[in-house]
């Protein structure tokens, strides 16, 4: 079917008061969350390399990331303010280029080994992915003419991967979880030095054009929002914009899929959960592990992650089409999904909602307006 967005009224009677709410944490002060004034510098001394960062987010690479993508709409949806007694804004990356959020960073990894391999040969690039990741490096690979290959798991939407292929890449299937075709990826890379391994999430250019610039955009766009609720799996879209947004006094609520929660796990247990078999889950794209560094970024930055079922993740996409008019991806679907189910997380406060992606299978979602889905 042909669907086109319809955006909420642009208006903003969804803030139930003018009095300035002070932040609070769900679950109590975070661990270790420096206070605003220590900046963003002291993290990228202890988990980046500081000159990438830049680099990515207000130089040569920025440059080239917003000239393959495009500033989404950062728009006020006032039903859910008054369901949440919030002022709630959603960042439409569903609307991105690609379809997800994903693009950003994949543009800015293949346009940093564009620009840092050019004369020494022809360089191919690979990469793991449920399926996002993927259309985002092969957009991107196509715009630097590079050759690109994604490996993805049996559990990729068809949709997705007819998309890969569409853009030129090279689409194979390798096992049947993400890790598992993430592996193979890395495995190849490390025995093809012409072959260079993108990460979707442990990466700096990715986690800096994923988090970083999208970040900076939303804080243009809104100064003054008091919180970002964002679906957390491996965790580098909520580290790179935690980066950009910590420093400021912006509280980070993370969320993911009760049956698949390696952060929240790891949070939970104390260290990194670098292999991880969660449940079955329709948030393929937020499935599997995290890494040291995501893991560290998270207990510093957004330790307050909140679980959802399947159940309301589908009630938060059949929301997102049939309330809000727009298209929101079961990936996509848990920061909405708290917010139906637990209005009390944000109550009182200027709140950015980032609605990842809209890459939803057509038949998925016509059953889900069905109400015919019963299994993930």
């Amino acid at each position: 079917m042909t669907f086109r967005p319809r955006l909420p009224n642009q208006t903003r009677d969804a803030r139930p008061s003018d009095r300035r709410v002070r932040h609070r944490s769900i679950g109590g002060v975070p661990r270790c969350l420096p206070r605003p004034t220590s900046g963003t510098v002291e993290l990228l001394e202890r988990l980046f390399d500081p000159d990438i960062w830049r680099d990515v987010t207000g130089g040569e690479i920025a440059e080239r990331v917003r000239r393959l993508t495009r500033v989404t709409p950062l728009v006020p949806a006032p039903a859910l303010g008054r369901r949440t007694g919030a002022d709630v804004w959603l960042k439409l990356e569903c609307l991105q280029r690609s379809g997800s959020f994903k693009l950003r960073g994949a543009a800015a990894r293949l346009a940093a080994i564009h620009r840092d391999r050019a004369g020494t040969g022809p360089v191919r690039v690979i990469a793991a992915s449920a399926g996002n990741h993927g259309l985002g490096v092969a957009l991107a690979a196509r715009a630097f003419e590079l050759e690109a290959t994604i490996i993805v798991s049996a559990q990729t939407p068809a949709l997705k991967r007819t998309g890969i292929e569409a853009l030129g890449a090279t689409v194979e299937v390798v096992g049947a979880t993400y890790d598992e075709a993430e592996l193979e990826a890395r495995r190849r890379a490390a025995a093809d030095p012409r072959l260079v391994f993108v990460s979707a999430f442990d990466d700096d250019h990715v986690m800096a054009g994923n988090g970083g610039l999208l970040a900076r955009e939303m804080l243009a766009q809104l100064p003054d929002v008091e919180m970002v609720v964002l679906p957390v799996g491996g965790g580098g879209l909520a580290g790179g914009v935690g980066v950009e947004v910590v420093p400021r006094g912006i509280r980070i609520l993370g969320v993911s899929p009760e049956v698949n929660c390696a952060m929240r796990r790891s949070l939970d247990e104390g260290h990194a959960y670098t292999t991880y078999s969660g449940g079955p889950t329709l948030a393929e794209g937020l499935e599997g592990a995290v890494s040291e560094r995501t893991f560290c970024m998270a207990r510093d930055y957004f330790p307050d992650i909140v679980l959802v079922s399947e159940i309301a993740m589908r009630k938060a996409i059949v929301y997102a089409y049939r309330t809000l008019g727009i298209l929101c991806e079961a990936s996509a679907a848990p920061a909405l999904a708290v917010l139906l189910e637990q209005p009390e997380a944000i109550r009182g406060r200027r709140v950015v909602v980032v609605i990842t992606g809209g890459n939803i299978e057509p038949d998925l979602l016509d059953q889900l307006l069905a109400g015919t889905v019963t299994s993930s």
